[in-house]
């Protein structure tokens, strides 16, 4: 990025908008104009940084959740963990995080640039921590098939919301995907 150094403070601010007014108004009516309304910047300073809406929110739930998301200790019991894992997982998709995740992943079907930005800072690093709790302790589960049961399912009921991304839906799936033995 040319040009002045970002504004620490400025930044913070953005990112913080970015994420209540997705919360209060859905992503769909995100602007940048808005952003910069509500953080108290001049649009030139977003577009300096950002120059679509997609990305500063991108960054935003990025910064909000981590890009690294964080991989239960291994308890012995390979159900218990997915079940951790998971509860930790959707306990994130409540309120900003999961309306923005749901908007970029709109987005990003029309765009192939934010598809594998997307990708590579939230997605990925995800898919790639649940398929280690399910190889550590579920060897005859396939990884790449429960990976995608477990977020489909998420993915689903964040996009339709029909029913709750919560911990009770974590133990089901993790009942699933790695029945009692």
């Amino acid at each position: 990025m040319a040009g002045r150094p970002r504004s620490e403070v400025a930044r913070h601010a953005i990112l913080r908008a970015a994420l209540e007014l997705c919360v209060r108004d859905g992503y769909a009516a995100v602007t940048l104009k808005g952003i910069a309304e509500a953080a108290g910047t001049g649009r030139q300073t977003l577009y300096r940084w950002w120059p679509t809406k997609a990305q500063v929110l991108l960054e935003a739930v990025a910064e909000a959740v981590g890009t690294q998301p964080p991989t239960p200790p291994d308890s012995g019991d390979p159900q218990e963990d997915l079940v951790v894992f998971l509860r930790e997982t959707f306990a994130l998709a409540h309120g900003s995080a999961g309306r923005v995740v749901v908007g970029l992943m709109l987005d990003a079907q029309s765009d192939p640039a934010l598809a594998a930005e997307l990708d590579a800072r939230l997605l990925s690093p995800r898919r790639r921590a649940l398929r280690g709790v399910l190889e550590r302790g579920a060897p005859d589960v396939d990884p790449e098939l429960a990976v995608d049961v477990a977020f489909g399912v998420m993915c689903y009921r964040l996009l339709n919301r029909h029913a709750e991304v919560d911990a009770a839906l974590a133990e089901d799936v993790a009942a699933l995907i790695v029945p009692i033995r």
